[in-house]
């Protein structure tokens, strides 16, 4: 899953014979999952169809101020355009389209929708070689780049003149990756590694059975998600679930055992600067595995049982600048078992889910926390989709960190 995904993208423009590259353009939009709608200036539609860029978009293209039928006009709100858009990118962006940017010229729907935007504005110049060099271009960059908006730097190659050099728009995956790459440098977990547990832990009886728990991974999968979006490295370690993650920024990392978690853990841990232990990993397992199926020879079965190791207070002893985040499910005196649990496991942060509560605990998509630092403030949150959990989590992290 892009950073784009579920993202408002305007895409502008205008009169260059790079236009043919923005169908390509919004394919790769819609595939990293973002929702796009196409402003152009009335010169740009002889270089490309608004029909193509529409159905590309699954929306309509805006050219004018209003769009004329026979009995009625309907006006196109370049204000209600610029507040939609959560990034717009001007590509192709022409010269005489980025002088009128720069200097504040509103003669059609894409500049009067540029200067009502709020958002983060992008900008790939497309033009011949001296078109580029020329001062007065090089003049608008500097405003616009003054402004805030991004340059996206053109390309070298075959320019439409026939010349060869500095000009040429940037090809619309680079432009995607460029984008996706900017956005990312501006979260607050940029060239961060978060460390992230879930699911349950399979304890081996013997080839067929298994000591496990009801938990199916939707926390903590949730809590990679929020991570990923807050533009961090995430490793999550898994047991066994059915949840799915596609995120580039997320590495999945399965196991089914106590043990294995554990050792997946360590490899990590020193590497990280948060790690946010959310699995439900089994407290014990059987002494001894048959090596094959055990047959039902009598009317009861006795397994001995010994401890796993407890991968959280191994973390907590060996702690250094990771931040490091427990759960605790509890059943009774919760807020005194967490506190206990926070303090013994040398914890930053614990998450206490009560099984007392309604739509809370294993297999729900809802959750209801109470987070409790290491000070041990504690913070009560109402019943919540688990995506929001996850951001009230990471919420109280950053503001943790950050206070």
């Amino acid at each position: 899953m892009s950073i784009l995904s579920g993202k408002n993208i305007l895409l502008g423009v205008t009169a260059g014979i790079a236009a043919y590259k923005t169908a390509h353009l919004v394919r790769l939009f819609i595939k990293a999952g973002a929702h796009v709608k196409v402003v152009m200036t009335p010169a740009s539609k002889d270089f490309v169809t608004p029909l193509t860029l529409s159905t590309l978009s699954q929306n309509p293209v805006y050219s004018t101020f209003f769009d004329k039928d026979e009995e009625n006009e309907e006006w196109n709100s370049h204000v209600d355009l610029g507040l939609w858009a959560d990034y717009m990118v001007v590509a192709p962006a022409t010269a005489n389209t980025l002088s009128k940017m720069a200097n504040g010229v509103c003669d059609n729907l894409l500049l009067a929708t540029y200067l009502s935007a709020k958002c983060k504005v992008y900008f790939a110049p497309a033009m011949d070689l001296d078109m580029y060099k020329h001062p007065s271009t090089k003049k608008s960059i500097e405003s616009l780049q003054s402004f805030g908006n991004v340059f996206i730097p053109p390309s070298t190659g075959f320019l439409a003149s026939g010349l060869e050099g500095e000009g040429r728009m940037e090809e619309p995956e680079n432009i995607v990756s460029f984008i996706e790459k900017d956005i990312v440098k501006g979260l607050p977990l940029f060239n961060k590694k978060v460390l992230i547990t879930a699911g349950p832990t399979y304890e081996a009886i013997d080839p067929v059975r298994f000591i496990g728990n009801h938990s199916s991974g939707k926390m903590g999968f949730e809590l990679a998600k929020e991570a990923a979006n807050l533009g961090a490295e995430v490793f999550l370690i898994s047991g066994p679930s059915n949840e799915i993650v596609s995120n580039s920024l997320i590495q999945r990392i399965d196991v089914v055992s106590a043990e294995e978690m554990y050792n997946e853990v360590h490899k990590i841990y020193n590497t990280v600067n948060i790690a946010i232990l959310s699995a439900a990993v089994a407290d014990y397992k059987p002494k001894s595995i048959a090596n094959q199926k055990i047959k039902k020879a009598s009317d009861s079965m006795s397994i001995e049982l010994v401890k796993t190791h407890d991968i959280l207070a191994s973390l907590g002893k060996i702690k250094k600048q990771q931040f490091l985040v427990g759960f605790a499910l509890e059943t009774n005196d919760e807020i005194k078992n967490a506190k206990k649990k926070l303090i013994s496991k040398n914890l930053d942060l614990i998450v206490l889910n009560s099984l007392q509560d309604k739509g809370a605990g294993f297999k729900k998509t809802t959750n209801k926390v109470t987070i409790i630092d290491k000070f041990e403030k504690i913070s009560e949150f109402g019943l919540k989709s688990k995506a929001k959990v996850a951001q009230d989590i990471f919420n109280e992290i950053l503001n943790s960190i950050y206070a």
